[in-house]
């Protein structure tokens, strides 16, 4: 209210200058520049929306009433204080008082102070609302980027049981051994650990940036911590006597999205290093299942994923009801000068039902079909490592976990002074995986869930005549058919603990036989990796406040045929990401 005062008074000041005034030049030159721009700044300010036409033509005519009613008043004061006047007031003559400069300032800066206030308070307003700043700020290019992170620090006691067999043949180490060049090289790491109790802490930092390249088009790129030889884990253990940690390229690729008129997401291309493109049920502590893939396991290939909607869809592209078909192609080991590259290639067709109440069922079945990962054993007359073809050096494994049923490739020694013990280690069967796993998400008590989820694989590839024939205890019994792995779990809290208070629970058993899948990708925290195990997983999450929450997991496994061999891993997190 005092704003339109004071603007309603300097118009009517410049309407008293409209005629004779019986004031000196300067001070009508003056009051005549004010009404101008008094006037200019009216105008724009109903240009700008701050003021509507009719508030700004109201305040003109309340002005111009003002003004004149001050003429009267003047003009009746003149005449009757003006008794030496010779002659009366010409009605078109118009007299004033005098203005100070002083007044006049204290008029200018009281309307420019409330006038500021309101249109800087409204420019600001539409500037938050617009993103006004940051998109004229900065060049155009650095929008095309997103980076994204998380840092884990973990606690771990590994307890082995008490009455575990001591370290020997039964349990070999084969990563040691075919990275020394034999048992006798490997030394004391021949062999896995079975009876020292060990209690480690670990962290694992990733970093990520994702680059819209162009429409549909991103490429990506993640590093992480973690050693090179481990494609399962990117934690890094520490007390290294103050080496610096490795930090690798965990993840580079290009993902091409398509998504029809309606927004709808129908086709997904990938390829590089990616991530899992198969569905495996959640995340990691979030009814996810290990069986068959390790929740930090990277795929080197290319992928396409292919869907179809079934339900409505609108423009936040609602999948709701789809079904999906998606096929891969994977180089595991490059062999040099050679035929016997070995390759992963899988497929998968699933579907995605959700319901009014908000449940959700996720079922999906796979194959996946392993090629040349089968140990060639060495056939020359001696059996040496130096007498090794391209094709028994390529069917080494890059990495083993332990588990899978064994064969010699090669003995130590040379042709000359062969050893008896083995130089080269591989895998005695071939795997090709059929997978089926389903998830059921209740939200009944929404945002709480419960969700319940199944997974089952069976390794078809296995022909037991040819991994009698390969193994390495040969002249053993026959070896039986042991390639079934299944596992069960239930999950209740929220299906995201990112957020203050938020909290989840989770349980999980599972049984996986020797050679149902490979035990290079599995699960690395389940019996520290290895297959022929069967035991249960309990878990809980805990949110202490935005994007930070505590992770404690309790695996505990024992193996199902062969000497005693159990072992129970304890796991506290501190998680956060960003």
């Amino acid at each position: 209210m005092k704003r339109r005062k004071a603007v309603i008074a300097l118009i009517a000041a410049g309407i008293l200058v409209q005629g004779p005034v019986q004031v000196q030049a300067s001070e009508k030159e003056e009051l005549l520049k004010l009404r101008s721009t008094t006037e200019s700044l009216i105008r724009q300010l109903v240009k700008q929306g701050v003021l509507s036409e009719e508030t700004a033509a109201a305040m003109f005519k309340q002005a111009e009433a003002e003004a004149r009613k001050a003429i009267a008043a003047q003009a009746r004061s003149a005449t009757a204080t003006d008794h030496t006047a010779s002659t009366t007031i010409p009605d078109d003559e118009v007299r004033v008082p005098y203005i100070p400069e002083i007044i006049k300032d204290q008029i200018r800066d009281e309307v420019r102070a409330e006038l500021r206030e309101d249109v800087t308070g409204d420019v600001i307003s539409k500037a938050k609302t617009e993103g006004w700043g940051l998109a004229d700020a900065l060049p155009a290019w650095t929008r095309k980027f997103k980076l994204y992170g998380d840092l884990r620090l973990r606690s771990e006691p590994v307890l082995m049981g008490s009455d575990n067999i001591s370290p020997g043949p039964f349990y070999p180490n084969v990563q040691a051994i075919n990275e020394a060049g034999g048992v006798t090289n490997a030394g004391l790491d021949a062999f896995v650990n079975t009876n020292k109790d060990s209690h480690r802490f670990r962290q694992r930092l990733r970093l990520g940036m994702d680059v819209d390249v162009s429409e549909g088009l991103l490429a990506g790129i993640r590093l992480s911590t973690g050693n090179f030889r481990d494609p399962v884990s990117t934690n890094q253990t520490l007390g290294q006597t103050g080496d610096r940690y490795e930090f690798n390229v965990d993840r580079a690729y290009l993902q091409y999205n398509d998504v029809d008129k309606r927004g709808f997401n129908w086709l997904t291309l990938a390829g590089g290093r990616i991530k899992n493109p198969f569905f495996v049920g959640g995340g990691e502590f979030t009814s996810g299942s290990e069986l068959i893939w390790d929740v930090d396991l990277s795929f080197e290939g290319f992928a396409a994923t292919y869907r179809y909607n079934l339900g409505r869809t609108n423009s936040l592209g609602d999948d709701s009801r789809s079904l999906y078909a998606t096929a891969g192609a994977f180089p595991l080991q490059e062999a040099p000068f050679s035929s016997n590259d070995k390759w992963l290639f899988g497929g998968q067709v699933g579907v995605n039902w959700g319901f009014r109440n908000k449940d959700n069922l996720k079922f999906a079945v796979a194959y996946y079909d392993y090629s040349n990962v089968r140990a060639r054993p060495n056939t020359s007359a001696s059996g040496t490592c130096d007498l090794n073809t391209r094709k028994n050096d390529a069917s080494m494994p890059q990495f083993v976990q332990g588990g899978n049923t064994l064969a010699g490739i090669c003995l130590e020694g040379n042709q000359f002074n062969p050893g008896t013990e083995f130089g080269m280690l591989g895998l005695a069967s071939d795997f090709n995986i059929v997978n089926a796993i389903a998830r059921y998400d209740m939200a009944l008590f929404d945002p709480i869930h419960v969700t319940f989820s199944t997974d089952f694989a069976k390794n078809i590839g296995f022909d037991s005549k040819k991994v009698q024939a390969a193994r390495i205890l040969s002249g053993g019994p026959p070896v039986a058919d042991k390639t079934t792995a299944w596992q069960i779990r239930a999950d209740l809290g929220w299906l995201r603990v990112d957020k203050k208070g938020n909290w989840s629970t989770f349980f999980a058993y599972k049984r996986v036989e020797r050679d149902a899948v490979l035990d290079a990708f599995m699960d690395s925290d389940f019996h520290l990796g290895r297959t022929n195990v069967k035991g249960w997983v309990l878990g809980a999450n805990y949110a202490l406040r935005d994007n930070v929450w505590l992770t404690s997991r309790w695996l505990s496994a024992d193996v199902i045929s062969g000497p005693s061999f159990g072992v129970d891993v304890f796991q506290i997190d501190i998680n956060t990401k960003f």
